[in-house]
């Protein structure tokens, strides 16, 4: 389950300076999305072992007559709808604000757990300037300096009471299949094509969301969890913040899955939120399988899905190493194509090598081919080993490590993907002093 933690409040109140306070930090940021819409963020924090997502709801125009009924609404909306904790930010300098009230009267309504933050309150001097704040009606309010931390840990300390251990997730060692992609690319579709017309889902997991279901999927011989995020929910007034959704769901889903399908839609190619949604997976080192769906809407000849196939491809280099399938939701065509890719992407990522396997075939490879001399220095490679990690990722031992160059780290990654199959993979090469 992914824990979501939002950030709200009027402008200027110190919002995006807590947001880079609980994940700037950190190397577990997984995409900082900064104009998705105007300026929200997404990030990635932990605190006493509990990993979770900040979303910082961003600002909005200043000078509208309805600022409030327009945008604080759609930003507060978004946290209450997204959130398990919404962390409420107010000034302590400025004091209190009719904002602050407007916000304060839809967050009451709301039965997530509300805390809020007085900010600004950078020496002991200070201490006390949040007590009128308590008209606000909330039980908890802590006093913070976003700008210097104080205060922070107590406020994160209560925060996390209400995220789940996210290490006690159902089914740990089945297969997570997250299907991914922009809005209308078919996601819903094939979806329904694989669990519609089939009765042989086991159960029903409750999702990250009311519109993310995680599904166990048991037919056909496959077994896995299918992480859904198609259902996009149409609401009035967050017209704006549908994609931003998207990417929301997007996120979450990568960082809950182990194989990701990205769907893309064929009619349209694959464009830069393809692309984005891509690097996500990437840096989640996440396998991956790209469906190229509504293929049966395109006109074809011989060398159509070659050349769709190497412009992709040309598009996402240097990864490159994944399986392209041609499918159809609407028509079932290839889906089943889809899922076995998956489950083989699934298996190179989990794949063990040996050590002795390892040095016995690539030691003579690097023998004839070793690292060029650089700056007069002779690179020797003396053994290689895989990392006990989630993710294809080796260590190769040399006397001098800052020597070798990024063409040799392909040559050798090249050398890998040729004797292992790691297909779907991205594959992390590290340098060890020996």
């Amino acid at each position: 389950m992914a824990n979501i933690l939002a950030i709200v409040g009027r402008p200027n109140v110190g919002k995006s300076t807590l947001f880079n306070r609980l994940v700037g930090q950190r190397q577990a940021i997984v995409e900082e999305t900064s104009g998705v819409t105007r300026d929200r963020h997404y990030g990635r924090s932990d605190w006493n072992g509990i990993g979770f997502s900040v979303i910082d709801t961003g600002g909005y125009i200043i000078g509208s007559e309805d600022i409030f009924e327009e945008e604080i609404r759609k930003q507060v909306d978004l946290a209450i709808s997204e959130a398990d904790v919404i962390l409420f930010v107010v000034d302590a300098r400025d004091g209190l604000n009719e904002l602050d009230k407007d916000v304060a009267r839809i967050l009451r309504k709301t039965s997530k757990e509300v805390l809020l933050a007085v900010n600004k309150i950078d020496s002991t001097r200070q201490s006390n300037d949040f007590t009128e704040f308590f008209e606000l009606g909330f039980e908890k309010i802590f006093s913070i300096s976003a700008i210097n931390g104080s205060g922070t840990g107590e406020l994160l300390d209560e925060a996390v009471k209400y995220l789940s251990d996210t290490s006690n997730e159902p089914d740990p060692d089945l297969p997570r299949l997250a299907v991914v992609g922009r809005p209308n690319v078919g996601k819903s579709s094939l979806i329904n094509a694989l669990t519609g017309t089939d009765r042989n889902i086991v159960t029903d997991i409750p999702g990250t969301t009311r519109d993310t279901i995680n599904t166990r999927y048991n037919s056909f011989g496959f077994d896995f969890i299918l992480v859904d995020t198609a259902g996009l929910r149409k609401k009035s007034k967050v017209s704006e913040n549908i994609e931003f959704y998207s990417v929301l769901r997007s996120v979450r889903a990568i960082e809950n899955s182990d194989v990701c399908l990205l769907m893309v839609d064929a009619t349209q190619g694959f464009e830069s939120q393809d692309m984005n949604i891509l690097h996500l997976i990437e840096k989640n080192r996440k396998a991956m399988v790209m469906v190229v769906n509504k293929w049966d809407l395109i006109q074809k000849n011989t060398n159509t899905h070659l050349d769709f196939e190497q412009a992709i491809r040309k598009q996402t280099e240097p990864f490159t190493d994944y399986k392209i399938v041609f499918a159809s939701a609407v028509n079932k065509q290839r889906i089943f194509k889809a899922i076995e890719s998956a489950n083989e992407a699934y298996k190179n990522k989990t794949k063990r090598i040996s050590t002795s396997k390892l040095n016995e075939l690539l030691l003579p490879l690097i023998e004839s081919s070793p690292p060029p001399i650089y700056k007069g220095k002779s690179v020797k490679i003396k053994y290689i080993t895989q990392l006990p990690v989630k993710f294809p990722a080796f260590a190769f031992y040399c006397n001098l490590p800052q020597y070798v160059r990024e063409p040799y780290k392909r040559f050798l990654e090249n050398q890998l993907r040729k004797q292992f199959d790691f297909s779907g993979n991205q594959i992390q090469i590290y340098f060890r002093k020996k």
